[in-house]
């Protein structure tokens, strides 16, 4: 993506860049409808890391905003994706990378975990191909909904489950994805 596309795609969506929410201003992180540029695709998603949001392009000229958690420092994603696989209660595993990185956290999922509410992607995963690969991130609920507002993740972008449950239902496979 050049400085001029990333440029636009930042001047277009409705909410300035921030730096991260207190406790006490998180209110702006629930779903919210906004204006934005009547040019970004509707079906489409961009995402702001360094403003917390989501935006689900509606029709032209109006998204939905969701607030998200993001990768922390170092593990996040950037570019484009198309989603080309949902999982309703997915199971989980670490990647190697990320056994390997915190060993103590993660060595004990190794094997996986199911699906199910205390499964750490949450209700609903959105799994994000590049060039038609897993990229290994996803878009997916949390079982730790305190973290939305905030750069703690290994690199996914997570919403409370109940946001990527109504995500989930409007997005379909080969939606495209940027994350700038």
């Amino acid at each position: 993506m050049s400085i001029t596309r990333r440029s636009l795609l930042l001047a277009a969506l409705a909410t300035p860049l921030s730096r991260p929410l207190a406790a006490h201003q998180r209110s702006g992180l629930l779903p919210t409808e906004v204006r934005v540029h009547p040019g970004l695709a509707p079906g489409d998603i961009y995402v702001i890391p360094e403003d917390f949001h989501l935006y689900h392009i509606r029709r032209p000229g109006v998204a939905m905003r969701y607030g998200v958690g993001v990768g922390r420092a170092g593990l996040e994603f950037k570019g484009a994706a198309v989603i080309q696989r949902k999982a309703e209660w997915p199971s989980w595993r670490p990647t190697d990378a990320m056994i390997a990185r915190e060993p103590e956290k993660y060595a004990q999922y190794a094997d996986g975990v199911p699906g199910g509410p205390e499964n750490p992607l949450g209700a609903r995963a959105l799994y994000l191909y590049r060039d038609g690969r897993d990229t290994y991130y996803r878009i997916h609920g949390t079982t730790d909904p305190e973290t939305i507002g905030s750069s703690v993740s290994n690199g996914c972008i997570r919403l409370r489950n109940q946001d990527v449950m109504a995500l989930y239902d409007r997005v379909p496979v080969g939606t495209h994805v940027t994350v700038v």
